[in-house]
């Protein structure tokens, strides 16, 4: 009854500001007065924030909101125990119970240098229950670059969206496939709006994010390099990062979920000090390149185009009339272009919510199909047909 969203919530900050207000009135002595007044800013503030929180949808209740902004949460728990019961293992130098692994999954933290960005960044990833389990101990699995919005963090696809949990109940029930989920840092900060773009005189956020860090999760872990086997989503700014990136380097990624995403890039948002920049230094080709609309036009024949998903509100008439002229163009080149439309949301985390599972659901078994064939082509390479990624 008392979580974020919650009426009884809204109606306590209500009451207490009110009942704030009255001491204001009655108080005889001015320090009373002053302290009364004082601590009236803390329940409007709170309404204020509350009502933002829930105009957007973001936190649900108290623990993924704690979880978000104390940067916890995110990480497997290892339970205490001892004897034959827990058995422990060593993963990338964390000390974990791969018996609740092999049940539940593992989530870990990595910073990631990235060798022709040069840039560091916070990454999570998230491996899948199957990723310890004896019959997968052989196989390479598909991933998922999944991006945030801005503003945003890597970890509110955990806390806020929950993309693992939604992930591993599709999985159990049979509409998914198991992947191995990687969540970068997008933007270096908070405050900080990059689009993975490579901004002219900046940081190479595109390298860093369509070319290093593939690289890295596929020499470090059990996944398959860069390709048809991996995919990119975003929602909002990670959309247009979806979309241009899935275009950019299509040789990188198979498939590429927009989440209520634009396809007209704006100028970057920095810090120290707050300010706008164009990403393009004034290059308008180079604009043009970085613009999907434009860019899915351009594209060379026989250019590699993942195959696009696309989800939108139809509350929000501009991500609607985005996403509808963005798929015409794409059918184009990639006539495999699937759109859900969620009837009456908006640009918010509620939406995103409802379009997770859907994406999941049509990515991931294609994704396993990929991986089939190209298990295939190692164990047979004269005898594999070329795969259907539909």
């Amino acid at each position: 009854m008392l979580e974020p969203q919650s009426t009884v919530f809204f109606l306590l900050l209500m009451v207490t500001f009110g009942a704030l207000l009255c001491w204001v009135v009655v108080a005889r002595q001015p320090v009373f007065r002053v302290l009364a007044a004082c601590l009236a800013f803390i329940p409007a503030m709170m309404f204020g924030v509350a009502a933002v929180n829930k105009y957007y949808d973001y936190y649900q209740n108290w623990g993924a909101a704690i979880a978000d902004l104390t940067n916890q949460g995110v990480q497997a728990e290892v339970p205490n125990g001892s004897g034959t019961e827990v058995t422990f293992g060593t993963f990338l130098g964390n000390r974990i119970d791969t018996r609740i692994a092999a049940q539940q999954g593992y989530t870990l933290r990595l910073t990631v240098t990235g060798s022709a960005s040069h840039l560091t960044r916070s990454v999570f990833v998230y491996l899948p229950p199957q990723y310890f389990r004896a019959a997968y101990r052989h196989y390479r699995f598909p991933a998922i670059e999944l991006l945030h919005g801005f503003p945003g963090v890597p970890q509110d696809w955990i806390t806020v969206l929950g993309a693992p949990t939604v992930l591993a109940k599709l999985v159990s029930r049979g509409l998914a496939k198991p992947a191995v989920l990687v969540m970068p840092d997008a933007n270096g900060g908070r405050g900080i709006s990059l689009q993975c773009l490579n901004q002219v005189g900046g940081p190479q956020d595109a390298t860093f994010l369509a070319s290093d860090l593939p690289r890295y999760i596929a020499r470090v872990f059990r996944v398959w390099r860069p390709g048809r086997a991996w995919g990119i989503a975003g929602y909002s700014e990670g959309g247009f990062c979806a979309a241009n990136l899935g275009l950019q380097y299509g040789s990188s990624f198979g498939f590429s979920g927009v989440l209520s995403g634009y396809f007209r890039p704006s100028d970057n948002q920095l810090s120290n000090p707050p300010r706008q920049v164009n990403p393009f230094g004034g290059n308008n080709r180079l604009a043009r390149r970085n613009t999907p609309d434009d860019l899915v036009e351009s594209l060379r024949p026989g250019a590699s185009v993942p195959l696009f998903w696309l989800g939108v509100g139809s509350g929000d008439s501009s991500d609607v009339r985005n996403a509808l002229i963005f798929d015409q163009l794409v059918k184009l080149r990639q006539p495999g272009v699937t759109l859900q439309i969620v009837p009456g949301g908006g640009h918010t985390m509620l939406t995103w919510r409802k379009l997770l599972p859907g994406m999941l659901e049509w990515m991931t078994p294609r994704l396993a199909r990929v991986v089939a064939y190209e298990q295939r082509v190692q164990a047979h390479p004269a005898s594999s047909a070329s795969p259907s990624r539909h």
